[in-house]
């Protein structure tokens, strides 16, 4: 009997190790991979090799920015071989014990067209994030602080509005742009103060819808943001601090029109060192002072950037020249200067278009890139005032804007755009010399703001001229159009067959809407009737734009007979905006209610099905 007991526990122990060698083979597959999918052999849309790892990241998007969104990912390098078929991943249990999942290696099949590899877990089956991300257009970030991935459907920020809106308040949300740091601003001219724009052409031309922008931008700033910080280098009547290259140069107090200045003459020549102003400056990064020169000269700024490579100089020359490089001299043409000129220049600006660095949208991460103002350098014979740095110059910018657009309206109370368009994938194209109701729009918004911040007239004749167009035809050369014979619409690109783009239309409405509320009685009968005819046509379209999970950009579908141009979520969120706007000024229940149907589309809600 006791040989019997002796076999029967041998006989247990070998069949507990038959059971427990294979299952634990089984199981303890590569216990320190912790993704959950690896790389996609399978060819398909939506997958371009790469897969979600859990350090994987979006890049931030800023919303004051139109750009494509551009997404960061990293291939995981230690996924399973080929051969595994099943992945583990470690899961602490109730008690805190750590415990294994295992999940099944599963073909997805996808609409019957093409395979990926996913992940099952019983009945759950995971979707590479990858492979949903470009699928669905949605977004993704994985958080290390906290260890949680952040989904999101839309990557752009709807902007309530703090107030009712105002002729001479912020324009809607203009406070976060920041026209000047985009890729196609080519730079800030040093002969008008305002964006030259690359946009449709590498050359550089002047854009009236982005230099109304750049100045509505900055008067926004100048309302919402606290004063400025100025630190004043010279006035006229203290030069002790500059410091003269040899005995023939010379700089002295002297007055200019009455006013006490500073004169200097020195070589006009780079190779000599200029008389310098030491700077150390590392906080106040926008250089203002006036300048005029007997004939020719220039003004150097010499920075010192964080990585320490030496030195770059930023130069400020009589000449027409757009910008220039030259190794690590950055120089910006300013005209000939023989008469009083005021420059207001932002430094990092100038600096990164130069030297080709991409731009930060945040401030902060902008001036992160710089180390110091070193010292100010000037060369020829000329007189100077007013030299300044400050950490912003919001309305100086606002008038560089205004006045340029005063200055180059012509008889037809438009700002013609000198480059040709081409639109719907070369379906239609406009000739240089064409003109845009948002254009015509925002240059009334700016203008009407010029006017009411500084009473000078000038800038409300400029707004009212502005109007002429909007009564001509799109065919005429004007921007004015109608949907189906009916409706009128003021085109942002006045093509024909009329493309009737949806936020441009409502950003010329937010011009007549400025210009009818200021202007005098005598003097708004144009704008009111123009206005109001547009918000009839709006209130009468608007749900045409409506696609049940966002919006449409324009209407060329309709008009053209092609596939329809959806908005992509920053336009979406614009359209969203501009309604909430509107909704502020008019009692239309059309506006704040599709306003928050399309809001709940960018947290993935869709219209019912029939």
């Amino acid at each position: 009997m006791r040989y019997n007991n002796k076999l029967l526990i041998c006989l247990c122990i070998f069949g507990v190790l038959a059971i427990a060698v294979p299952f634990w083979k089984c199981t303890n597959i590569n216990k320190q991979d912790n993704n959950f999918f690896r790389k996609e052999t399978a060819v398909n849309p939506f997958l371009d090799g790469d897969v979600i790892s859990e350090k994987s990241k979006t890049q931030n998007v800023d919303e004051s920015d139109k750009n494509d969104l551009e997404q960061d990912e990293e291939e995981d390098e230690d996924g399973a071989d080929d051969n595994d078929y099943k992945v583990e991943k470690a899961k602490e249990d109730e008690n805190g014990k750590n415990e294994a999942l295992t999940y099944d290696k599963v073909d997805c099949h996808i609409n019957n067209e093409y395979t990926i590899e996913c992940r099952r877990d019983n009945e759950e089956v995971y979707i590479p994030f990858t492979f949903l991300r470009k699928y669905f257009e949605v977004y993704g970030s994985y958080s290390d602080e906290d260890d949680h991935f952040d989904w999101q459907h839309s990557y752009s920020k709807v902007y309530q509005p703090k107030e009712k809106y105002s002729p001479s308040g912020v324009f809607m949300f203009f406070e976060h742009y920041n026209v000047e740091v985009r890729e196609r601003v080519k730079c800030i001219s040093g002969l008008t103060g305002v964006p030259v724009s690359n946009q449709w052409s590498p050359k550089g031309y002047y854009y009236p819808i982005q230099i109304a922008q750049f100045g509505l931008s900055h008067y926004s700033k100048h309302l919402t943001e606290p004063k400025p910080k100025v630190q004043i280098y010279e006035d006229g009547s203290d030069y002790g601090n500059w410091k003269l290259p040899d005995k023939m140069s010379f700089i002295r107090s002297t007055f200019q029109n009455g006013e006490k200045v500073v004169e200097f003459k020195t070589s006009e020549s780079f190779e000599e060192p200029g008389i310098v102003l030491n700077l150390g400056e590392e906080d106040n990064v926008i250089l203002s002072f006036d300048i005029k020169f007997v004939k020719n000269g220039s003004v150097t700024l010499v920075l010192q950037t964080r990585d320490k490579k030496g030195p770059t100089l930023v130069t400020y020359i009589c000449s027409n020249t757009m910008m220039m490089v030259s190794g690590k001299r950055i120089f910006y043409g300013i005209g000939a200067a023989t008469s009083w000129r005021h420059l207001t220049r932002d430094i990092i600006v100038d600096f990164q278009k130069g030297a080709s660095v991409k731009l930060a949208r945040n401030k902060k991460r902008r001036k992160a890139l710089l180390g110091k103002l070193v010292s100010l350098k000037l060369r020829g014979h000329g007189w100077i005032d007013n030299v300044t740095f400050s950490s912003s110059a919001h309305v100086a910018h606002f008038y560089d804007a205004a006045d340029w657009l005063v200055s180059n309206q012509n008889q037809n109370g438009g700002w013609p755009i000198p480059v040709k368009r081409r639109l719907a994938d070369g379906a239609l194209e406009l000739p240089p010399g064409w003109y845009s109701a948002m254009g015509q729009g925002q240059a009334m918004s700016l203008l009407v703001r010029a006017y009411l911040f500084s009473k000078d007239e000038t800038y409300l004749k400029s707004a009212l001229l502005a109007t002429k167009l909007f009564e001509v035809k799109s065919s005429n050369n004007g921007v004015m159009t109608h949907f189906m014979d009916k409706h009128v619409w003021y085109e942002e690109y006045p093509t024909t067959p009329g493309l009737f783009v949806l936020n441009g239309f409502i950003y010329s409405l937010f011009g007549l809407y400025d210009l009818k509320m200021t202007a005098p009685k005598g003097s708004r009968y144009s704008s009111e009737r123009l206005f109001n005819a547009g918000m009839e046509s709006l209130k009468a379209m608007l749900l045409m734009f409506d696609t049940g999970s966002g919006s449409i950009y324009d209407l060329r579908h309709v008009t053209l007979g092609i596939a329809p141009n959806l908005a992509r979520w920053d336009y979406h969120t614009t359209h969203i905006n501009q309604l909430l706007t509107l909704a502020s000024i008019d009692d239309s229940e059309i506006f704040p209610e599709t306003a928050k149907r399309w809001t709940s589309y960018m947290k993935g809600k869709r219209a019912d099905h029939n």
